[in-house]
């Protein structure tokens, strides 16, 4: 799983940062955290605001930072799902949205 965190580094950034790090470290998730500040690189995720919580090249929250409970929640999710194109598939035929190699 890789991780982005877009932003400035203003207050928020920083303590999105910190919210991601105890939340992946509680869960034991192997994946990389990258830092984004290019604006430009930002940009590229089509945000207004930061910071910016890309999973798995899925912008998952802009301008906000979420709670540690619902951050590991998320982060569980996308460490016992795959992604597919913007999609989720946990292997499961009835929820599968097609669009992966599950089959």
């Amino acid at each position: 799983m890789i991780i982005k965190i877009l932003g400035t580094w203003c207050a928020k950034c920083k303590l999105l940062q910190k919210t991601v790090e105890d939340a992946v470290k509680k869960l034991n998730i192997d994946c990389e955290i990258i830092k984004v500040d290019d604006m430009d690189e930002i940009l590229e995720y089509d945000i207004m605001a930061t910071p910016g919580l890309v999973i798995d090249e899925q912008v998952v929250f802009v301008g906000n930072v979420p709670e540690e409970k619902v951050m590991m929640e998320l982060l569980t999710q996308y460490a016992t799902t795959k992604s597919c194109g913007g999609w989720s598939c946990d292997n499961d035929d009835d929820d599968c949205c097609g669009h992966c190699s599950c089959h």
